[in-house]
């Protein structure tokens, strides 16, 4: 029954993608995000699913009309010269075989990103793409949500399987990136049923974060309340409602669960914690031995003992500095953009929009500067998407915001 259910929604997917190549951005984001095909149990689990939906939209976008030129920013060019330079370090890489496949493997998630890129062309249909995103991670989250709280959070909550984030240290972090898109989506919504509900969803992800068991999950969600408290409106009743959510789940979390946290403060007792230590400091000698082409994709193989677990020393230790210079450029970048937006189109009639958008990400963005400072993934797609989306919110803002300045200045002549 499941198959056939998939199976339906994916040909609705291609049907969708064929008549608007736009609705194909969509559906790759869904099929990135919640991968439903990966819940069936027969014949569709390995249809090679993102594959097909990946052919019908490029070959719809070639023959569409509604599209528009890749955006001339900044942050596109850095992206494309770290994925060009993936590809010298390639070439040098330790382990050949295994970095060849690896950067074909990030390369396919690089790729479809030229379609968000020039078919996400209206502030409306970016609305749509950041929606799914949140909607895909959420289901999942309310799903493994419900799941912690009547299982009383004894056991940990993994992520959809066959995705970047199916571990569940990665799913915690998953999940806490998409709250924010969440309550942008609340707060942007026409529809009554949307903004009653959300509310009622953020503590159910939240109680999913808290059961994936994860430190540094634990680390981003004060890090997400702290935020979410400090630009909220309603500070005198978001403060005791976060009051009372702690209250009401730490009686009810298993003392394993803070043993495991505990090691925060003892990690020169915790075995796991400094062998990561010590795979962070052979990284660093190795890149100062190499400072160009660091280890190659996989580097950790021939460097240290085990992965990286670092997303900054993944990407400074496989690819050396000037690719993590251009891998972090893109963040920070993004960031300080997407801080400074709204202070150009504030108290401007029509573009409080941008406050959302532009908060929604910058928090998201700095949920994956938190919560991979312990997790290798710097190659998450999930983190590129946002990138992009940062650039086209600073698009149609800035073209909304010179519409408004040269209609009030016509009017004023």
């Amino acid at each position: 029954m499941r198959d056939i259910a998939v199976l339906i929604f994916l040909i609705g997917c291609i049907g969708a993608s064929t008549y608007k190549a736009w609705y194909g951005v969509l559906a790759l984001a869904i099929f990135s995000y919640l991968n439903p095909h990966a819940f069936a149990w027969g014949f569709v689990r390995s249809l090679p699913v993102y594959y097909i939906l990946f052919i019908v939209v490029a070959l719809k976008t070639l023959f569409t009309k509604d599209r528009q030129s890749i955006p001339k920013d900044w942050r596109i060019i850095f992206f494309l010269m770290l994925w060009f330079y993936f590809f010298i370090t390639t070439t040098q890489a330790y382990m050949q075989n295994i970095a060849w496949t690896r950067l074909w493997f990030v390369s396919k998630i690089f790729i479809p990103f030229i379609f968000t890129l020039i078919l996400i062309n209206t502030r409306k249909k970016l609305y749509y793409l950041i929606v799914t995103i949140a909607a895909s991670i959420g289901i999942i989250a309310i799903k493994g949500g419900i799941f912690s709280i009547l299982s009383g959070f004894s056991y940990r909550v993994y992520g959809p399987p066959k995705t970047q984030f199916e571990e569940n240290n990665a799913f915690a972090i998953a999940v806490l990136i998409s709250i924010p898109l969440i309550i942008m989506w609340q707060k942007q919504s026409s529809s009554q049923w949307i903004k009653k509900t959300i509310p009622f969803a953020i503590p159910i992800m939240y109680a999913c974060a808290l059961s994936s068991w994860s430190r540094g999950a634990l680390i981003t969600m004060v890090v997400l309340t702290f935020m979410l408290i400090r630009h909220s409106k309603h500070k005198s009743l978001a403060i005791p409602l976060t009051v009372i959510g702690g209250a009401l789940a730490i009686p009810r979390l298993p003392k394993s669960w803070f043993n495991r946290m505990h090691t925060l403060e003892t990690y020169e007792e915790d075995a796991s914690a400094m062998s990561r230590i010590n795979v962070w400091k052979d990284g660093w000698d190795h890149t100062l031995d190499h400072p160009f082409l660091g280890s190659g994709f996989e580097g950790w193989r021939w460097v240290s003992i085990r992965d990286w677990h670092s997303s900054y020393v993944e990407m400074f230790s496989e690819h050396g500095f000037i690719a993590f210079g251009l891998w972090i450029s893109l963040i920070l970048g993004s960031l300080i953009s997407l801080t400074r937006l709204p202070k150009l189109t504030r108290n401007i009639d029509g573009m409080e929009w941008v406050t959302d958008y532009c908060f929604a990400i910058r928090s998201s963005l700095i949920c994956y500067m938190f919560g991979t400072l312990f997790l290798g993934l710097s190659y998450w797609d999930i983190l590129y998407h946002l990138v992009f989306i940062a650039v086209l919110i600073k698009k149609f803002a800035l073209e909304e915001l010179e519409t408004k300045n040269s209609i009030k200045s016509n009017t004023q002549t």
